[in-house]
């Protein structure tokens, strides 16, 4: 499963780009408005990816920070909510704002948003405020003070889920065995695993 991708950026559109990498192997990589305003026009480019399967192609959705995948992966996680959906969400709101609007219960703010209504909001709420708060996520990683939450190690979730992914599970199970569990940045990739084995295992 790809996680990362850097080369050189030979086309920029605000729905996708083209991402050349080593052996001349270009990638088609969508991505939301935030990452492509904050792109260059040409050079050498970084994204975390988020590899996609379905049935009848492979997609890769690129961001410029693990923060905005993280997001992006837990509002997959939502009933009735697809990757195009999730894009565009993060497309006009800063993970930040998400985060908070969603930790506050803030349904009227997140009913702003393009393609999500009312009762999307509520369920936005429903089932992502236990997790993000749980995962410590309603606070800027930025941030800083007393009340300074560390957000997980994404690279890590994202091993791991790659890893459950390759043993058989689906990628629903897998997502949500990890989003149970508390990472850190020093937590173990192999403790990660266990945890979320068991988990699946209850």
């Amino acid at each position: 499963m790809i996680a990362m991708l850097t080369g050189q950026l030979v086309s920029k559109g605000t729905e996708q780009i083209i991402i050349e990498v080593a052996g001349g192997v270009g990638y088609r990589v969508l991505i939301p408005l935030s990452t492509f305003y904050s792109l260059p026009d040409d050079g050498i480019v970084k994204l975390h990816i988020h590899t996609h399967v379905r049935e009848d192609a492979l997609l890769l959705y690129g961001f410029l920070t693990a923060d905005e995948r993280s997001l992006f992966v837990l509002l997959l996680s939502v009933a009735g909510v697809g990757p195009k959906l999730a894009l565009n969400i993060l497309s006009h709101a800063s993970p930040r704002d998400l985060r908070q609007a969603i930790a506050g219960s803030d349904v009227k703010k997140l009913a702003t948003l393009p393609g999500i209504g009312k009762k999307s909001a509520e369920r936005l709420v429903l089932e992502l405020k236990e997790k993000i708060n749980k995962l410590g996520l309603a606070c800027d990683p930025l941030e800083t003070g007393k009340d300074r939450v560390i957000a997980p190690a994404h690279d890590q979730g994202e091993d791991a889920l790659s890893a459950l992914l390759n043993l058989g599970y689906k990628e629903a199970q897998a997502r949500n065995a990890l989003a149970a569990i508390t990472i850190v940045p020093e937590t173990p990739l192999e403790e990660i695993l266990k945890s979320a084995l068991k988990s699946l295992m209850r």
